[in-house]
C-alpha cells in the first residue's frame, strides 16, 4: 500500500525565503516566518481544513518585533502564546488575545543568531538555541509574563540548529553543526547533558519524537535519517538518575540526494515526513515486520519539485487528519493532503 500527497493550497504573501512553518496546537492556524523578518497568521474560512488555495487567507502579518530574519517559531501548549527566534539575538513572545498579536516579551542573552525555539509540554518551560554554540532554558512565570533563564548549556561545539523537547517529559533534545544531537535532563536543580548521540557524518539539521517518546528521528547534511531508541525510558539505570541510553537502531538512506533540512514525526499516523534540499518531500512509514529494535521504514509517498527552491521545514498538523505544511527558498507556504492509494 502506498500514499498520496496533494497540494491543496500554495500561499503567498512572505518576500523572501520562509524558514518554517508551525501548526497552532488545535491545528486551526498555519504560522510562518522567514527573511523578510514577519511572522503570517493563515487560516481557512471554514471550520476544517478541509478547502483548496482560496480558502486560505492571511490573518495576521507580525511584524514589529525583529529586526533580521525570523528563523523559527513555536506555540505554547495552550495556543495563546507564540515564540519566535530570530537572527537578531533575540526571541520574542507574543500574546494572541481575540486573533490580535502583541509582543509581550524579548528574551535576550545569545551572543549570536537565535536558531530555534520550543516550549515543553508543559509550557512552563521554553529552550532556545544559538550559532553562539550555546542552548538556553527559560523558566516562565504565566500570571506575570516573566522568563528567567535557569540554564545555559555550552557543550555543543559549533552552531546549534534545533530543539525539540520530549512530548511528555522535561527532557530536552539539540542537534547542531558538530554532527551531534544532545539530550539534556536536570539533575539536582541544575539542567546538564546526559547523553551525546554520534553517527551522523555532517551538521544535524532537524530531529523530532515520536509520540512516546522513547524514538527520535533526525536528518542530516549527509542525507540520511536516523532512528534513535531510548534504552533506558524509565530511567533503571542501577543508581544514577543521569544515566540514559539512547542507540541509533536505522539508517535511512538513499532517498533524498541533498542536505535534508527538516523532519517531522506524526504523532497520530506514526509516519516521518521529511524536506530537503533537492527540492522534495518524502513520507515513511515503518514496516510492520519489523522489530522495535531493528525497525524498517517503507516509502509511502515523494514529491519532486514540491518547491521550486530549497524546502526548508515540514510539519503534520497535530490534529490527525493527515494535513502537511511545508515552505522553501521560493517564498511559498504549501499545505499538503495525504491520503492512503
Amino acid at each position: 500500500m502506498r500514499g498520496n500527497l496533494e497540494n491543496v493550497a500554495s500561499l503567498t504573501g512572505h518576500l523572501d525565503r520562509v524558514w518554517h512553518v508551525s501548526w497552532n496546537p488545535d491545528g486551526k492556524l498555519l504560522t510562518s516566518c522567514g527573511g523578510d523578518k514577519t511572522i503570517r497568521v493563515w487560516g481557512t474560512h471554514s471550520k476544517s481544513n478541509e478547502g483548496q488555495g482560496s480558502d486560505w487567507t492571511c490573518k495576521a502579518v507580525l511584524q514589529d518585533g525583529h529586526s533580521r530574519t525570523v528563523r523559527r517559531i513555536s506555540w505554547s501548549p495552550c495556543g495563546s502564546l507564540l515564540a519566535s527566534a530570530s537572527f537578531d539575538g533575540t526571541t520574542c513572545i507574543w500574546s494572541q488575545k481575540n486573533a490580535e498579536f502583541e509582543c509581550i516579551t524579548t528574551l535576550e542573552g545569545h551572543e549570536n543568531e537565535v536558531k530555534s525555539v520550543c516550549w515543553s509540554p508543559s509550557g512552563s518551560l521554553l529552550a532556545t538555541c544559538s550559532r553562539d554554540k550555546s542552548v538556553w532554558i527559560w523558566e516562565v512565570d504565566h500570571e506575570d509574563d516573566d522568563y528567567q533563564c535557569v540554564g545555559v548549556l555550552s557543550v555543543h561545539t559549533q552552531d546549534v540548529k534545533n530543539v525539540c523537547w520530549h512530548p511528555h517529559k522535561e527532557v530536552l533534545a539539540s542537534c547542531s553543526y558538530d554532527n551531534t544531537i544532545k539530550i539534556f535532563q536536570e539533575e539536582d536543580d541544575d539542567w546538564c547533558c546526559v547523553c551525546t548521540l554520534t553517527g551522523h557524518e555532517a551538521t544535524v539539521w532537524g530531529i523530532s519524537f515520536d509520540k512516546t517518546g522513547t524514538r527520535l528521528a533526525s536528518c542530516s547534511d549527509d542525507n540520511t535519517v536516523k532512528i534513535w531508541q531510548d534504552c533506558n525510558p524509565d530511567g533503571q539505570d542501577g543508581g544514577s538518575s543521569r544515566k540514559t541510553s539512547w542507540k541509533c537502531i536505522c539508517t535511512l538512506s538513499g532517498y533524498h540526494t541533498r542536505t535534508i533540512y527538516d523532519i517531522d514525526w506524526c504523532k497520530h499516523s506514526g509516519l516521518l515526513a521529511t524536506c530537503s534540499g533537492d527540492d522534495t518531500i518524502h513520507v515513511f512509514q515503518e514496516n510492520s515486520v519489523g522489530s522495535s529494535y531493528k525497525p524498517g521504514f517503507s516509502l509511502m509517498a515523494c514529491v519532486t519539485n514540491a518547491h521550486s527552491e530549497d524546502i526548508n521545514s515540514i510539519r503534520w498538523n497535530p490534529n490527525g487528519d493527515g494535513f502537511l505544511a511545508s515552505c522553501g527558498d521560493d517564498g511559498f507556504v504549501k499545505v499538503w493532503k495525504y491520503s492512503q492509494c
